[in-house]
């Protein structure tokens, strides 16, 4: 399971008043042959982790429609369906999927190779474009603003 910062710039402003309020949880992986609800079981553990030792007050995920994620782990974990990403886009290039920041990766300030290798494929059409499915989005507040304690009322005589 790996944990980090918003993978898409800006995007922790929608979930909360300060970069540091939000966490993207953007790997979880378990083996075939764990038993029946690990994935939920180390969720949930990582949820009381970051309740007890950190600020973090929101947990965002994605599940992505491409690969037949829809979410279902993130549900059983009492995720909320909070919404979907715009419909995207990847590029096949020799067979594999590489994302559409592929070509504008840097390495001091200059684009790496590959990237120009991928540019120069997309122009002579040997890579392209296909489009993705848009991912769902997923939320779990790990500290809910907490409300005033009523005051009682007082009475005059």
């Amino acid at each position: 399971m790996i944990y980090g910062r918003m993978a898409m710039a800006s995007v922790w402003k929608k979930y909360g008043e300060n970069e540091s309020d939000v966490i993207e949880l953007r790997r979880l992986c378990c083996i075939d042959e764990t038993l029946k609800n690990t994935e939920s079981y180390f969720i949930a553990q990582s949820i009381k982790y970051l309740t007890k030792r950190t600020t973090i007050k929101t947990i965002i995920s994605y599940a992505d429609l491409s690969f037949g994620h829809v979410g279902t782990i993130y549900k059983a974990s009492n995720f909320k369906l909070v919404g979907k990403t715009a419909a995207g886009r990847v590029i096949i290039y020799k067979g594999k999927r590489y994302h559409d920041k592929a070509i504008r990766t840097k390495y001091n300030g200059k684009i790496k190779p590959f990237s120009k290798e991928i540019i120069k494929a997309l122009e002579t059409k040997e890579a392209y474009y296909i489009k993705t499915k848009p991912k769902n989005i997923y939320q779990y507040k790990l500290r809910k603003k907490k409300r005033p304690k009523q005051m009682k009322q007082l009475t005059m005589f």
